[in-house]
């Protein structure tokens, strides 16, 4: 049974440094057709739940703790039975949205994951935040990148726990190493490839964000 990639939009806010803003989130099922990871839980635990359609959710990954990411991880969690993941630096985070419930595991750099026979693995991709992270599915030709990389340039960098040198760094490091064929699919937006996106580094360094 081979692993395929599902996925929905959700609609809700994003709030960080006092602003608020609203926002629609890609959330990612990568998995066969009785076993799932869940990649980022943020508005609506029902919308998510039909995209897992039934099956055995091995884990919830958090790619980072902002709250419209992480919003109803929780909810996700105690309706699948599945753990919720999150790199330890993004824990600060996490606590804003959910102080009195810790997540269910953490997320290190090379970590593999692994659902319905395909493995994902961890690239702990610091910038946005500092616990971010991307998953990277070579048999896919996909790395899931939340919030660090999007078709057209870095993620944001101007609020706080966030750098722009640390996400630059990252992107070219960890990211544009892949195979320029990779397909990027984004925490919101649309996907893009590594091939399409590497070339515009220059202009990213020049802009500043």
């Amino acid at each position: 049974m081979a692993a395929r990639i599902d996925h929905t939009v959700t609609s809700g806010t994003f709030s960080l440094d006092g602003q608020t803003f609203d926002v629609d989130n890609n959330v990612w099922v990568v998995g066969d057709d009785t076993e799932c990871v869940v990649i980022d839980a943020p508005h609506d635990v029902d919308a998510i739940l039909e995209v897992v359609a039934g099956r055995r959710v091995s884990a919830i990954v958090a790619t980072h703790a902002h709250d419209d990411h992480v919003r109803v991880a929780p909810q996700l969690s105690r309706a699948t039975g599945a753990p919720v993941l999150l790199h330890p630096a993004d824990r600060v985070l996490w606590d804003m949205v959910h102080p009195d419930e810790p997540p269910g595991g953490t997320l290190g750099d090379d970590q593999a994951i692994t659902a319905g026979g395909t493995t994902l693995t961890v690239l702990h991709t610091p910038g946005h935040s500092p616990g971010a992270c991307c998953l990277y599915a070579p048999e896919l030709g996909a790395v899931f990148t939340g919030d660090t990389l999007f078709a057209g340039g870095p993620g944001a960098t101007g609020r706080s726990y966030s750098d722009f040198g640390t996400i630059v760094d990252s992107i070219r490091d960890r990211l544009l190493t892949l195979p320029p064929e990779t397909m990027v699919h984004t925490g919101h937006g649309d996907s893009t490839s590594i091939g399409a996106e590497a070339p515009q580094l220059p202009q990213w360094l020049a802009r500043g964000h």
